[in-house]
């Protein structure tokens, strides 16, 4: 530990354009403390979310002046965005980094997999939070669902504020409104909070998913679930993720999607692969059938989207349907977004920590598949697979 007696946990101010988010918000400076946790954190770090320094003061965390005495003083540093998933700005922080450090954030692991090779020649110890196998123990620590949750939230309030109608039925003594019809396509967790949101909205809600299984979760929520007729026992993988499947599915997929977006005034779209390209379930033909003024919501837009016209980062127009192609929607929510990273970000350190030391079981699910370095050594399969390293023989050690 840096000083010798007391595990120390560091939270940097994030350096990705536009990243609004903090890695720990004051509120649970306290819980870090009684474990025996010194926290600190740079000076501003909190502030784009709403969290000011005296608050993080107040709570019994140490603010610092610089960021280099952040890394300096801390045996744990938490980000949201680490080098993988901020890969220009992120570089800055590698030489500040110490052998033996931990480091708790995204990194964007299988989509940039040499950014890990870098953090192993670091020495550090690093885990990328994305990774987190979807078992019932690590559901609190899950940082994917809980900025999809904020992002389908978010998606709807945008269609809501952008499509050119109101979304609830309204019957009023210069007439009858009609109720905006919602097409989401994709039920995990940013589609169900999405149908939620909607329908608390007024909307007529669809939803789509090639998993069959979520068809009572769409109806819960006072949704119709569109069934297409495709073999689809093959299309949930391991954690009730949709699995990837060949593009004569997803033709066929396409084809009979058509009429069902075509009788939609809003489509969200929220199917996105670990790091892989989208896959393409609106076309350009099937943009070119809907109504005038409709909206189309790409919440996989980072991933190069599921909208064949969709541009990352940008608003286009087509034949007057309008396409969003959103990136990074959790940072537009950055308050209630990094109570609940936050949260996820405690809940993982204290796994790991054990009479206030760190310690590193391989032999444990959660942490073998978030650690993507140790010992100077890349230790994560799927990475090493996607850098050509072969694999290794043993697990890394067992304690820090």
């Amino acid at each position: 530990m840096a000083d010798g007696t007391t595990l120390t946990f560091g939270v940097v101010k994030e350096t990705y354009p536009g990243e609004r988010r903090v890695a720990l918000v004051p509120d649970l400076v306290p819980r870090l403390t009684k474990a025996g946790i010194s926290v600190c954190i740079e000076a501003g770090a909190g502030k784009s979310a709403g969290f000011l320094d005296e608050v993080y003061s107040s709570k019994g965390a140490e603010v610092l002046s610089d960021r280099k005495t952040g890394f300096d003083r801390s045996d744990v540093i938490a980000q949201v965005r680490g080098l993988g998933a901020n890969p220009q700005e992120g570089a800055a922080d590698v030489p500040l980094m110490r052998k033996g450090q931990v480091l708790i954030c995204q990194l964007d692991p299988l989509s940039e997999p040499e950014s890990c090779r870098t953090l192993a020649d670091t020495g550090i110890t690093a885990f990328a939070l994305e990774l987190l196998p979807r078992i019932t123990r690590a559901q609190s620590m899950d940082v994917l669902s809980s900025m999809a949750t904020i992002a389908g939230y978010k998606a709807v309030v945008m269609a809501a504020d952008m499509l050119p109608r109101m979304f609830p039925m309204l019957m009023t003594a210069a007439g009858t409104v009609a109720p905006a019809r919602v097409l989401i396509v994709g039920v995990g967790v940013a589609g169900l909070q999405a149908i939620a949101t909607a329908r608390r909205l007024g909307a007529v809600v669809n939803a789509y998913d090639i998993r069959p299984a979520v068809k009572e979760q769409v109806e819960s929520l006072g949704a119709k679930f569109v069934e297409l007729e495709l073999e689809t026992g093959d299309a949930e993988g391991k954690g009730g993720y949709a699995k990837a499947m060949d593009e004569e599915f997803y033709k066929k997929q396409r084809e009979l999607m058509a009429d069902v977006a075509a009788e939609s005034e809003v489509v969200i779209t929220t199917a996105a692969i670990p790091g892989k390209k989208a896959p393409i379930l609106i076309t350009r033909e099937m943009v070119q059938r809907m109504a005038p003024a409709s909206l189309i919501i790409d919440l996989a837009a980072e991933r190069g989207g599921n909208c064949e016209l969709t541009r990352p980062g940008e608003t286009v127009v087509e034949g007057g349907v309008t396409i969003v192609g959103p990136l990074n929607i959790a940072s537009t929510v950055p308050y209630h977004a990094s109570q609940m990273y936050s949260k996820n970000v405690q809940t993982f350190l204290l796994h790991l920590v054990h009479d206030g030391v760190i310690h590193v079981d391989p032999e444990d699910e959660i942490t073998r598949e978030t650690m993507v370095s140790r010992n100077g050594e890349v230790v994560h399969a799927r990475v090493r697979v996607l850098l050509g390293i072969e694999s290794m023989s043993t697990p890394e050690g067992s304690t820090k």
